[in-house]
Parts: C-alpha cells; structure tokens; sequence
C-alpha cells in the first residue's frame, strides 16, 4: 500500500506559495543563502514555523545515527532544498533524495530561483520501501514516475 501524503498538501501549498512571494519580490539569479533568508522570512510571516540551516540527525536501518544532515529550510516534517542554477539536474533531485532518506523525512520540495520562471518538484518518501515518488499538487504519486530516481522530467509547480 502506497503511502499517503494528502496530510501535508496544505503546509506544502504554503510553502510554495511563499517561495512564489519571495520570486516577485527578489525576482531570480541570486544566490541560495539570500532566498534561503527570505523564505524564511516569508514563512514565519505567514506564521509558519520554519528553520533554516537546520541540523537533523541520520537514520539507518532505523537506528539515529551521530552524524547530522544540514538542511537548507525544515518546516515540519518537510525538507525544502533551495537552488539558484540554469536547470534542476539529477544531482540536485539525488541530494534531495538523500537528505529525506537519511534524516526520514516524508515529504521534500526541491524549489530553483534561477530561472525566469521559479521552478520546483514535490516528493515522497515511502518509509517502508525507502523509495522517492514525484508528487503532484494534490500530493498524489505521478504514475510515469516509478522511483526517486527515474528523474527524465522535471515537474514545475506551475505545471502540477
């Protein structure tokens, strides 16, 4: 049974939301740590709670590691990976990917400010089969998409 991540479409939408204040108002090609500060700004003015270079501890096989992930934005349960580059690459999806496994994170945004146009995927982690799924607005799996690593398409907010 595939899980279910209609739980988070709310605070995902939020988030994507104040990434998309961020964009108008800073507009694109500056540097991660600047829109990084920003949409934490943006979230906790919109009374979200949020942390920024956030240390979460690592999992395996379900025992805490000592070693710490640093994540770019952590509201929640969910980790947001921030880009400012020409296009999302399979190592940046991979990066994501890792970061959600490791520390058991359920859901993961991967947003990119380097375009004219603010660009960004949703995914899932399935805690049972340590898999990524790519996500649609409605937080649905996208059934062309069979695993975190199958990343020929990337999916803009602006197209889910």
């Amino acid at each position: 049974m595939l899980p279910d991540y209609s739980q988070y479409a709310q605070l995902v939408y939020a988030i994507i939301g104040a990434a998309m204040k961020v964009y108008a108002e800073m507009n694109w090609g500056l540097l991660e740590p600047l829109y990084n500060e920003a949409l934490g700004m943006e979230l906790t003015d919109c009374g979200i709670e949020n942390e920024t270079h956030k240390l979460l501890p690592c999992f395996y096989k379900g025992r805490k590691m000592e070693k710490y992930y640093e994540m770019d934005l952590v509201v929640g349960d969910i980790v947001v990976e921030l880009k400012s580059v020409k296009e999302i690459i399979p190592a940046h999806r991979a990066q994501l990917f890792n970061y959600m496994r490791l520390t058991q994170r359920p859901i993961g945004l991967l947003i990119n400010f380097g375009q004219p146009s603010l660009q960004g995927e949703r995914y899932g982690l399935d805690l049972d089969t340590n898999e990524c799924h790519l996500l649609d607005k409605k937080m649905q799996i996208v059934p062309s998409q069979q695993d975190c690593w199958d990343d020929d398409t990337p999916q803009a907010f602006a197209n889910k």
